[in-house]
């Protein structure tokens, strides 16, 4: 029975101990690779130097560790010599500022921090830097020992998400949860040992669990870009030809910043087998456009919140589907159960055609909460409203959902982003996908701020009455459209909605 992760790890070493398992292509010392052996020979130094270090704290509690450290090979050796060491891990990106450094230290009370040098921290906490990765020495018995002390339901790591309150909410995931969840996305995502993947979501991003996990427990190589490069899509589509990538899973916001200029035509991309994204709604056209042009690949649109370690449902496009219509979010992964509920927690069946509400998770992928704050946790996770024979725990997702005839679901967006205005209730998701359904529109956003406001990115000022009169209610057509060049995405690529809020 697995029940750490890093048996994963263990497995690939012994049938792939000379191959490549993750690609750095443009680390400032040049291309870096690193192979299963070596990967796991650095892992056991950090954890045995953790070990070492926290050896005088006796409790037998597990111990959080912070990494501030870059996307790259050092923050994976990282991740998986924390886990080994019987502890977990917390990442901040290297550009956090300072004031959300201290806030999460506050909420997670670190023991350690392992950082770069260069980075210069000054932190006032217990800290180990990569530069002496090499030089640490393995303890076979400490590493022999936390093992044995190792439990599933022991955390793996704790994500910190952004708080309405401004105190950032650490989503708490237990090895158990990341263990079920790999053997559900690799197989859905096809992934295998000749596999080669090319991550783009932020390893603070828990899509990056879906990269990291699956490519280590297939013995598959990882390549690992930097989050600005995703701004270049001819350098992105050349990287993609020339290391022959077959597998990505990106955000949709990225995506269809690719599609600009026309970009995709000039590249074959025959070695592509999957395309996958998470994170946002797809536009359909976005889909429309790679699916033209890759028209051998497998697409799979993926829905999950943080909360649930990576991706509870998804869909394998299998029709056509018109620039206007709504992409399904599809069906449950194994061992994972989806369930909606009104505003009043009556239960919607999936016979129930087009009638919307929350969308609710229960399963082994769930979260164990939110680190040290239990009222968060009280509200978020909730007994099963249909029973209460025993603890049984949903999460509440604030997603609107509805199904469609074949019995999948539909995302409408976040149940935040649903108005109540001119006494109707709006999703402003549905308004996007119908906006971004014009031909001359890249992207788009609405927001709400007492009317309805579209800013929408196009090479040209466009008249959206004629196009939606027909499409939309009256009441649900954009008071104001604000043209842009381009979307201002956040850290993790999707758009930053807050941002188009404050204008």
């Amino acid at each position: 029975m697995l029940t750490h992760i890093y048996d994963f790890l263990e497995k690939s070493v012994e049938n792939f101990s000379e191959k490549i398992a993750f690609v750095e292509p443009f680390a400032k010392e040049g291309r870096k690779e690193i192979t299963y052996k070596e990967f796991d020979l650095y892992s056991k130094k950090v954890a045995s130097e953790i070990l070492r270090t926290l050896d005088n704290d006796t409790l037998p509690l597990q111990k959080a560790i912070l990494i501030i450290l870059p996307k790259g090979i050092d923050c994976l050796i990282s991740f998986f010599g924390v886990a080994l060491s019987g502890n977990f891990y917390t990442l901040l990106d290297e550009k956090s500022p300072k004031e959300r450094i201290e806030k999460v230290i506050e909420v997670l009370k670190p023991k350690l921090l392992i950082t770069s040098k260069e980075l210069k921290l000054d932190l006032n906490l217990t800290t180990l830097y990569t530069e002496n990765f090499k030089n640490f020495n393995i303890d076979e018995n400490l590493i022999t020992k936390a093992k044995e002390n190792h439990i599933d339901t022991n955390l793996l790591y704790v994500l910190f998400t952004s708080g309405s309150t401004g105190i950032p909410k650490g989503v708490s995931i237990a090895h158990k949860s990341v263990v079920d969840y790999t053997f559900s996305i690799y197989q859905i995502l096809e992934v295998d040992s000749q596999s080669l993947l090319l991550n783009q979501t932020p390893f603070d991003f828990s899509a990056s669990v879906r990269d990291i996990f699956s490519s280590v427990k297939a013995g598959a190589t990882l390549h690992i870009i930097p989050n600005h490069l995703f701004a270049f899509p001819n350098e992105i589509f050349s990287y993609i030809e020339q290391e022959k990538i077959t597998i990505i899973s990106w955000v949709p916001s990225v995506l269809t910043h690719l599609c600009k200029g026309n970009a995709l035509e000039k590249f074959r991309l025959d070695s592509l087998k999957t395309v996958a994204w998470v994170g946002e709604i797809m536009p359909t056209k976005t889909l429309n456009i790679w699916k033209n042009h890759l028209k051998e690949a497998k697409f799979i649109n993926l829905y999950g919140p943080t909360e649930i370690t990576g991706v509870c449902t998804y869909y394998i496009i299998n029709r056509p589907f018109k620039d206007d219509e709504l992409l399904p979010i599809g069906k449950e992964l194994k061992n994972v159960q989806v369930m909606v509920f009104d505003e009043n927690m009556n239960y919607i069946s999936p016979k129930e055609i087009g009638k919307k509400g929350e969308l609710y998770v229960r399963g082994s992928f769930l979260s164990l909460g939110y680190y040290n704050d239990k009222e968060k946790t009280k509200k978020a996770f909730i007994q099963n409203p249909l029973h209460d024979n025993y603890l049984d725990l949903l999460y509440k997702t604030g997603d609107i959902v509805a199904y469609n005839e074949f019995e999948e679901l539909l995302c409408y967006g976040r149940a935040d982003n649903q108005i109540k205005y001119m006494g109707h209730r709006i999703e402003l998701g549905e308004i996007e996908s119908i906006i971004n359904s014009h031909d001359k529109v890249r992207n788009s956003a609405c927001i709400f701020k007492e009317e309805i406001i579209c800013f929408y990115e196009s090479k040209e000022e466009i008249d959206f009455r004629m196009f939606l009169k027909d499409k939309l209610p009256l009441y649900m057509i954009p008071k104001h459209f604000k043209r842009i060049d381009g979307f201002k995405l956040n850290q993790n690529g999707k758009i930053d909605r807050n941002y188009y809020k404050e204008l």
